[in-house]
């Protein structure tokens, strides 16, 4: 029988610390998302389009994730590659939340919180750098992947919740920054945490340079990589319908924003319920199964909303869609986790999440474009093409190679 590397239990739970942490200080998703759209709404009168074209900016340090990892596989730090930076991210995160706290303008604002998406996106690659490293060497990808999503929405279903409490109880302006100094002492944990990483020393050699060298030319040669890249962008690539959606439960169904936070804290109970349910049975399935489940999951789960119309029909649908969002996750997370080459993880693995996270910004800005110009700003006909858009990755399956017999595990 063989025994299990220390490092991966080290390993799980400093992945539960850094995902909770990103959990709760993530721009887009974690406390001051909801504070930070119902400012811009109330006080700055924003619409859907001007919020989601200037909230773009905070996906850029993650579609830039490569930089992060291909600085870290090849510039120790203090005589190391990942635990320097994370503490150094992490600090600075800190101070960012802090101005947030005390910024006075929309632009102040926006920019201040930008600093603290680079500060999280590092921490994710630094991350995804160790993910890869061990999960490789004990074919541990999904078991990692799964406790990353399943503590970062255990801490986004307080998070919100705590979110949509804040607006409900204070002014819009002092929601944003009572939020942001709740966030800003969340990074100190994963400075604390660092300790479980066990990390050998490693230093600057022309030897180890010209090595990586190679591993990092090998990931630009590799054609499987650039397939499995191109499918995880069509894969989330879809219009999207966050922004509007927030538009159409404040104005149209007149939801409170205790409630909407609510939403938030289902939508992240599904997700914790999905990473339960992989590792209670879906771990025991194949990539292309797990993939092809994923992809009906998140079509019926998209064109649900269509059914939305009270708070009651609501809290099914988001608790749904949090679940096959975490069944996709997984099992795209996975895929290209065990396509990254060995000697350039951190940037391999932070290309593929770039990929990714690329889709973000161009899904929801689109999306809200179409809400807004086209549509007029009706949601069941975005809805629709929202969910086409996911049913058509369904052509690219019989392209996909997978090793006979590969389970998820």
């Amino acid at each position: 029988m063989r025994t299990e590397d220390p490092a991966i239990g080290r390993t799980l739970w400093f992945f539960a610390i850094v995902y909770a942490v990103e959990g709760i200080g993530q721009a887009r998703s974690g406390i001051m998302w909801q504070p930070l759209s119902h400012w811009l709404k109330e006080t700055q009168h924003w619409n859907a389009v001007t919020i989601s074209a200037a909230v773009a900016i905070f996906d850029l340090p993650w579609v830039i994730k490569p930089v992060w990892g291909a600085i870290s596989d090849f510039v120790p730090l203090f005589g190391f590659r990942r635990r320097p930076y994370l503490a150094l991210a992490n600090i600075a995160a800190v101070l960012a939340f802090i101005q947030v706290a005390m910024a006075t303008t929309a632009a102040s604002t926006i920019q201040a919180l930008t600093v603290t998406a680079f500060a999280m996106a590092i921490s994710s690659t630094l991350c995804g750098a160790l993910l890869v490293e061990i999960g490789q060497r004990n074919k541990a990808t999904g078991r990692f992947v799964n406790q990353q999503w399943l503590w970062f929405n255990i801490a986004q279903m307080i998070a919100t919740l705590l979110a949509g409490y804040l607006i409900e109880v204070l002014s819009p302006d002092r929601a944003l920054r009572a939020a942001a100094c709740i966030t800003a002492v969340a990074p100190l944990a994963i400075v604390g945490g660092l300790r479980l990483i066990r990390e050998p020393r490693a230093r600057i050699d022309l030897a180890a340079l010209r090595e990586r060298f190679g591993a990092l030319v090998s990931v630009f040669r590799n054609r499987d990589l650039w397939f499995v890249a191109g499918f995880l962008f069509l894969y989330y690539f879809s219009p999207g319908f966050g922004t509007p959606l927030y538009f159409q439960m404040s104005d149209r169904f007149g939801f409170s924003q205790g409630f909407i936070g609510v939403l938030s804290s289902v939508s992240a109970a599904g997700w914790i319920a999905g990473g339960l349910l992989f590792r209670w049975r879906l771990n025991r399935l194949d990539r292309r199964t797990l993939l092809r489940l994923s992809l009906i999951g998140g079509i019926l789960s998209t064109l649900s909303y269509l059914l939305l119309g009270s708070t009651a029909s609501a809290v099914p649908i988001w608790f749904v869609g949090g679940m096959t969002s975490m069944i996709a996750m997984i099992a795209t997370m996975t895929l290209a986790a065990d396509a990254c080459p060995a000697g350039a993880e951190g940037f391999a693995f932070a290309a593929m999440m770039s990929v990714v996270n690329l889709t973000g910004p161009l899904s929801d800005t689109l999306g809200s474009a179409l809400y807004q110009h086209v549509f007029h700003q009706r949601l069941a006909p975005l809805i629709v093409v929202s969910a086409s858009a996911t049913a058509a990755v369904f052509l690219l399956m019989p392209l996909m190679v997978f090793r006979k017999g590969a389970a998820v595990a």
